[in-house]
């Protein structure tokens, strides 16, 4: 219920991730790229038999009742992509994302790091680009070795990490809801990837329309996990599982965290745009 193409920062094809789908004995995938609703015509092009596609997004969204605020994903499922305020905010979006890289590679390059802007741009694809492109251009650079070293303090997690534009998680909600789409708070208290917000918030998130909480997901502890599955059961909310898959970029494998059936006909009920079948 959680996998990246390379339409954003994975590193298979829209085409190829369906069919891993399948390889991997999964019966129901959501492509739920950053910002970008691109993934979705390619992987139903080459759906397999047998394998269930809920297209999605996954937003890049802020939550400003702290200082500085945090930031958090949102992920939303089978909504219209045409709907025009959405359209126009995950444009807004992707530009600041690309915007924020490219400054990114100015400041390494101020130090003395020698990666290429043109040449992240080339190795995106054309995805919404993200530092996890920037991570494999100072991987390829020989300067770091592996993905998780370039989040490191010493990189992009800290002394070369820039702030962007992201949607206030309130209007996030708001604007998946009128656009007939789902929204599912993806990885709610993963304290290792950093702050996160109180559960006071998420109840108000659910009071404006939040349907659900991702709880299985491999950078929640046991504990974690329980903890969100507890307040999804407290406030009405529908629970997720997933992989959060990226291809290479990761070491989780698609498949590694399910989602009930229950929570997946919820999902499909509520959703403005039909699954798509293989």
């Amino acid at each position: 219920m959680h996998t990246h193409s390379t339409a954003s920062d994975g590193t298979l094809s829209p085409a190829e991730l369906v069919r891993a789908a399948s390889r991997a004995g999964l019966d129901v995938l959501a492509i739920t790229d950053h910002d970008t609703t691109a993934g979705w015509e390619p992987a139903v092009r080459a759906l397999p038999p047998g394998l269930r596609l809920i297209r999605g997004a996954e937003l890049s969204c802020r939550w400003s009742g702290t200082d500085p605020a945090v930031p958090l994903h949102l992920l939303a499922y089978l909504f219209d992509p045409d709907h025009p305020e959405l359209v126009a905010e995950l444009a807004r979006v992707r530009a600041a994302r690309e915007e924020r890289g490219e400054r990114i590679v100015a400041l390494l390059r101020a130090d003395g790091v020698d990666v290429s802007w043109p040449e992240i741009l080339v190795g995106a694809g054309g995805g919404t680009v993200g530092r996890p492109h920037i991570a494999q251009a100072l991987i390829r650079a020989g300067l770091v070795g592996s993905t998780g070293e370039a989040f490191g303090p010493d990189w992009l997690g800290e002394r070369y990490r820039l702030p962007k534009e992201d949607i206030d998680v309130f209007r996030a909600v708001r604007l998946v809801r009128a656009a007939g789409g789902v929204p599912v708070f993806a990885h709610p208290r993963a304290t290792r990837r950093g702050r996160v917000v109180p559960d006071e918030l998420i109840a108000d998130l659910a009071a404006v329309g939040l349907a659900g909480l991702e709880a299985d997901h491999e950078d929640h502890s046991p504990a974690e996990r329980a903890h969100v599955r507890a307040l999804a059961a407290e406030l009405g909310l529908l629970v997720t599982g997933s992989s959060d898959f990226h291809g290479t970029h990761k070491t989780v494998q698609l498949g590694a965290f399910t989602t009930g059936v229950e929570a997946y006909e919820r999902i499909v009920d509520a959703g403005v745009t039909e699954v798509a079948s293989g």
